[in-house]
C-alpha cells in the first residue's frame, strides 16, 4: 500500500490530502489499482478502481428475457452497454466506474436513466418516447418482451457470465468507434 500526502485541490489546504493506493488481482479484471483521496480539512473524498492489465477487446451479446434476469454481468469502467431494440446505450465517460451486477440490475439502471431524462425533458415528444421505452422495459422485466443486451469492451475486462452469451473479438473498426472514458492526447 502506498500513502502520499499533498495539497488539496478543493480547499487548497497544505498537505491535507492523503492519497492511498494498492494493487491486487480480481477475477475477470486481472490486476487492479484501488486509490482513495481524502482531505483532512474539508472532507473531500474520491475513490477509484483502475484495471492495470489490457486483455483482448471483446463483444458479448445475450438475448434477454425473464429467465435471464439473474445472469451475472461484469462491466469495467471502459465498457459500453446497449439494448438496441429499445434504443438504449450507455457509453463510458471520465467518471465511469466498473461494477458487478446482473441483467435485472443493468435493466434497472437503464430504467432509472430513462425516467430521469423524462423528468428533465421539456418537449412532449421526448416525454412520450421515454414513456414508451419505460413500458417496453417493464415488458422485458415481466417476460412479455425479448431484447438483446450488448456489452463491448475495448480493454477486455468485461464479461456476461452465461452459457448462451455469444462473444467475439472486436474488430479494429468497432474499437475505434467506441468511447473508452479515458482522455487521450494525440500528437499531430
Amino acid at each position: 500500500m502506498n500513502n502520499i500526502t499533498t495539497d488539496c485541490p478543493v480547499c487548497r489546504g497544505k498537505n491535507t490530502l492523503n492519497m492511498t493506493s494498492k494493487t491486487e488481482k480480481i477475477p475477470y479484471f486481472g490486476e487492479i489499482m484501488e486509490s482513495t483521496l481524502l482531505c483532512s480539512d474539508c472532507g473531500y473524498k474520491h475513490s477509484d478502481t483502475i484495471c492495470l492489465e489490457q486483455k483482448e477487446p471483446v463483444k458479448y451479446t445475450l438475448k434477454i428475457n425473464k429467465d435471464k434476469l439473474n445472469t451475472r454481468i461484469v462491466k469495467s469502467q471502459s465498457a459500453t452497454l446497449s439494448i438496441p431494440e429499445l434504443g438504449l446505450k450507455v457509453e463510458p465517460g471520465p467518471k465511469s466506474q466498473g461494477y458487478v451486477s446482473n441483467v435485472e440490475g443493468v435493466i434497472n439502471r437503464f430504467e432509472s436513466a430513462v425516467a430521469t431524462a423524462m423528468e428533465w425533458a421539456e418537449e412532449k415528444q421526448i416525454q412520450e418516447n421515454a414513456l414508451k421505452i419505460l413500458e417496453k422495459i417493464e415488458e422485458l422485466k415481466t417476460g412479455n418482451e425479448i431484447a438483446t443486451l450488448v456489452l463491448e469492451d475495448p480493454f477486455g475486462h468485461s464479461i456476461i457470465v452465461d452459457n448462451d452469451a455469444k462473444h467475439r473479438k472486436l474488430t479494429e473498426e468497432e474499437i475505434n468507434e467506441l468511447n473508452t472514458g479515458f482522455m487521450t492526447i494525440e500528437n499531430e
